[in-house]
């Protein structure tokens, strides 16, 4: 990456790297003070810490592995075995397992390789959340043309309520910096390099799918306002199909692996064949799935309905209320974000952003450039409030959309213009430090805004490494 001489970027990647050391700190103190729930989760056998070293990695890691890090360790180590771990995509895995078996190999005489995926996991999300938060600023600077609020909506991805998913071993931290990255490239005009990496946000999680939409929004854009057009739109569809690869070749793996019975399940050990049994989990070979003869034979869909429910208001239900509270805070901040960027560019929105508009403010949160992101984080917000656990909407949100840090931090610049002072000499000094210390100062706004970031990743890193409720 440029900007390796901005000392914005190196005060990025020096916050970033304190924060996660923070929240690694935080969930050892946290597991020693509050006792493990026993939760009905995926919890696969594996025998007890054998050596020094996996104690010690037991006992300051452990919480790394809690919720769907369970399924992302377990694949890592065994692979897709049971049909519903086809749900969580295979690159977080596979990069775990090389840094396990390749770099940390050496420490196999002290760790085992659950205790090494663990490790590698958590220095894994470390580098990929710091890259993020740079490519969440260059991006920012792209398209905000203000490297101020790039600056503070990096620093803010730092400290954000998924703190917590950004560390312990989930795709987030992995899916973001691919995401943020591909989206910088994009906006560089660099297509292939931005479509490549996108493929990987793909590989990473399924709803990298919706990335596809920015190519497609851009080259409608270039079919509209430009006669020759051919050789634009083709690199745009292939950029969309390397971004739908890696799903279509995922699918097609889950499908010959679970729908062909010559596989059998005779050389799975026989610890992992009685946790099927007794759990009712589902293993390749016989009887064939019954989502193998459907038209279209999507393992990934057919599980999201059949072990987790998910659908159109299929998760409304009395007994859910407490998630939707959860999940309150970043809808509103999505539908505030919608409203006022609509209701300042109401000629842009009303054309989709397909026609270049002159307005005087071209540059920041209302700029021309950020209707493609507002667009994203409007479909994200209503398709995870509608037909997903709704309680994972906070993570989905905060991993995908940067328009939901660049909102942020042009709410705070609006009330607390002081935090960038006039420091010639000191342009890289943090702003989000220094709203902190003046706490007691800042605006209701701006008090509830961070006491949300700050309180979601305290409480969250609680209660998530306990196996409570925070998935």
């Amino acid at each position: 990456m440029r900007g390796s001489h901005d000392p914005f970027v190196h005060e990025i990647v020096r916050f970033s790297l304190s924060c996660r050391g923070l929240t690694l700190i935080m969930q050892v103190l946290f597991n020693l003070l509050i006792p493990d729930h026993t939760a009905d989760a995926f919890s696969p056998p594996r025998p007890p810490p054998s050596s020094l070293g996996d104690h010690i990695a037991e006992l300051l890691l452990r919480g790394l592995g809690r919720w769907d890090a369970e399924h992302f360790l377990f694949i890592a180590e065994h692979g897709y075995v049971y049909e519903h771990n086809t749900a969580f995509f295979p690159l977080l895995p596979i990069v775990i397992t090389g840094l396990a078996q390749g770099p940390l190999l050496p420490l196999a005489g002290v760790l085992t390789l659950r205790s090494r995926l663990l490790l590698s996991s958590a220095l894994l999300n470390c580098a990929c959340s710091t890259l993020a938060a740079v490519s969440l600023y260059l991006l920012g600077c792209v398209t905000l043309q203000s490297r101020r609020t790039a600056f503070l909506a990096a620093l803010l991805f730092c400290m954000s309520p998924i703190s917590i998913f950004m560390t312990v071993a989930y795709s987030e931290s992995l899916f973001a910096l691919a995401t943020f990255s591909g989206l910088w490239h994009l906006q560089k005009n660099r297509l292939l390099a931005g479509s490549a990496l996108l493929s990987l946000a793909t590989a990473a999680r399924s709803n990298g799918l919706v990335n596809a939409g920015f190519l497609i929004h851009s080259g409608v854009k270039v079919f509209l306002q430009q006669s020759s057009c051919c050789r634009p739109l083709m690199k745009r569809l292939c950029g969309i199909f390397l971004m739908i690869l890696p799903f279509a070749v995922f699918q097609g793996y889950c499908y010959y692996r679970f729908c062909f019975p010559s596989y059998g399940e005779g050389h799975l050990p026989e610890e992992l064949i009685q946790l099927a049994k007794d759990k009712g989990y589902r293993v390749r070979g016989e009887p064939v799935p019954a989502w193998c003869s459907y038209h279209f034979p999507l393992a990934y869909s057919h599980i999201q309905s059949e072990y987790w429910g998910v659908g159109l208001f299929r998760y409304f239900q009395l007994r859910q209320l407490p998630n939707f509270f959860l999940a309150t805070p970043v809808i509103f901040l999505g539908i505030c974000a919608t409203f006022r960027y609509i209701s300042s560019n109401m000629e842009l929105s009303s054309t989709l952003g397909l026609w270049d508009v002159r307005k005087k403010d071209s540059y920041g949160f209302y700029g021309p450039r950020v209707f493609v992101y507002v667009a994203q984080l409007s479909f994200l917000t209503a398709f995870g409030a509608l037909c997903m656990h709704v309680q994972v909407v906070t993570r989905l949100l905060f991993s995908s959309c940067p328009v939901l840090f660049w909102f942020c931090s042009h709410i705070i610049e609006e009330n607390e213009p002081w935090i960038w002072g006039l420091q010639r000499n000191k342009e890289a000094s943090n702003p989000a430090v220094r709203l902190l210390r003046a706490w007691r100062s800042l605006r209701t706004r701006t008090q509830i805004l961070l006491g949300y970031f700050l309180g979601y990743w305290v409480i969250g890193t609680a209660l998530h490494v306990n196996f409570l409720p925070w998935t």
